[in-house]
């Protein structure tokens, strides 16, 4: 049995539910939680705005999130709605005049997504496009990783990532793939422009038809042993270059104080 797709469990990713723009229509507390000085509060005011509220024991979350990190509170939320790939384009150029987004090409830990779309919302990409097949969609997990994230951080999910590539070449986008045997080092590349990322699933890496597909393939150098990294720590490694490159001089400390504080806060 898995976790319903329309539970949201952890503190951080309740917390922003409750403030997004698809507020839980029900949730289960423990009587800690409740009597929490910073949550109480808000679950007060959601009852009295209607909102169903359960007070029940730990076991009973822990079982209906599959053993998850519930930290004493689950939501019921409308499930993720997903955005249209052009959408998701035109999103992305009308707030930014370089729009950077992300590919993930068969991500299928939900750790490693849920990590991916958490750092791409703080370092201030516009989106994140997902294939509908063979990896991990916007799962509980996914929403908890993510600390809130999804709440502003647009996902596309598309039925054919090699398609959904060749549309955002035909809008402008550069397309970068990641790959550890590529000679060209991600900070030798000028990563200006509309650039589009994309990564590997945690096994493989890219498949053999999304690199054709790619325009440029860049490597993150490493010097110890290990022959590639996590999903998400290599998305991080290669948006802080993106953005790094794009601060203007004498930016480049505070923005980078500011971000790893965002990105590390609450970990």
């Amino acid at each position: 049995m898995t976790t319903r797709d329309d539970l949201v469990y952890g503190r951080h990713a309740v917390v922003a539910a409750l403030g997004g723009d698809r507020p839980p229509t029900r949730l289960w507390v423990t009587a800690k939680v409740r009597q929490d000085s910073r949550l109480g509060p808000l679950i007060a005011a959601a009852k009295e705005q209607g909102m169903v509220i359960d007070e029940v024991p730990v076991h009973r979350l822990s079982q209906m999130t599959q053993g998850g990190n519930h930290q004493g509170i689950v939501a019921q939320v409308i499930p993720y709605e997903y955005w249209d790939l052009t959408r998701l384009i035109a999103h992305a150029a009308t707030v930014s005049e370089q729009p950077v987004l992300i590919v993930a090409d068969s991500i299928n830990d939900p750790h490693n997504l849920g990590a991916m779309i958490r750092t791409a919302e703080a370092m201030g990409a516009q989106g994140l496009v997902i294939p509908a097949r063979r990896a991990v969609g916007i799962t509980p997990t996914v929403f908890k990783v993510a600390a809130g994230a999804l709440e502003t951080f647009p996902v596309a999910r598309v039925t054919n990532i090699q398609q959904a590539l060749m549309e955002l070449k035909t809008s402008g986008f550069w397309i970068y793939g990641t790959a550890a045997h590529s000679p060209q080092p991600i900070h030798q590349v000028d990563l200006q422009g509309a650039i589009a990322l994309v990564i590997g699933s945690e096994g493989r890496g890219l498949g053999t038809l999304t690199e054709r597909n790619c325009d440029s393939l860049v490597a993150i150098p490493l010097q110890g042993n290990v022959p590639s990294l996590n999903a998400s720590v290599a998305t991080a490694m290669v948006l802080y270059e993106v953005f790094r490159q794009r601060w203007p001089a004498g930016l480049g400390q505070t923005v980078s104080d500011a971000t790893f504080k965002k990105v590390t806060e609450g970990v």
